[in-house]
């Protein structure tokens, strides 16, 4: 960030992009602390050291706020899954490797977690036609891999179509109660409870091997 004019005391002066990029920084780094309840347009130009109606010119509500950080934190969560994924070449683990990911991403950064499906559009098509696009949303990073799958013959193609939903519900459900519910988030009973879910969801979807 780059700012340019002294501005009135304890303001910043930003070119024009400079502050829109803060805002959301400043926004992102709310969401991290206490989730999407803590992006508010008011504190994000608090933080940013500008005046509440300099963040107006940029965002017309908290909502057109919030949407930015929710993609952001869905583009984190996709990039962690990939990277894991990126690990092996087994497609069974491949689909293991994204359940992990993404439980792991809930547990480290539950802030981001519970924004990143705040705000956002509706999936591009895969939960209907079993396709995925540019896996830069977990969703369709999750359907690349189930792709793999049924090209590696363990996933067979009646069981393809919706089999996003099954598998993302649930392990969005497990990490929700690991971070919400009821669970033990200890080391040894995280891998007990994700190694009894990623069973439950082979058994639903993969083919015997």
């Amino acid at each position: 960030m780059s700012s340019v004019s002294a501005g009135p005391p304890g303001k910043k002066g930003y070119h024009h992009g400079a502050l829109h990029s803060a805002l959301i920084e400043a926004s992102i780094a709310l969401a991290r602390e206490g989730g999407p309840d803590r992006v508010v347009l008011r504190e994000a130009a608090r933080a940013a050291g500008v005046s509440h109606s300099a963040a107006y010119r940029h965002f017309a509500d908290r909502e057109a706020l919030l949407a930015e950080v929710s993609s952001y934190a869905r583009d984190e969560l996709a990039a962690q899954m990939r990277r894991r994924v990126d690990r092996t070449n087994d497609p069974r683990k491949r689909l293991r490797a994204v359940g992990t990911a993404y439980i792991d991403f809930a547990i480290s950064e539950p802030g981001l977690f519970r924004t990143a499906f705040t705000s956002h559009p509706a999936t591009s098509g895969g939960a209907e036609h079993g396709r995925a696009t540019t896996g830069r949303d977990p969703f369709e990073v999750l359907g690349q891999v189930l792709d793999e799958a049924q090209a590696a013959g363990l996933l067979d193609a009646r069981r393809r179509p919706g089999a996003e939903i099954a598998a993302w519900s649930a392990v969005h459900g497990l990490a929700s109660l690991l971070l919400d519910g009821p669970l033990p988030r200890s080391p040894a009973a995280v891998r007990f409870a994700r190694a009894q879910v990623f069973d439950l969801i082979e058994r639903g979807l993969l083919n015997d091997t």
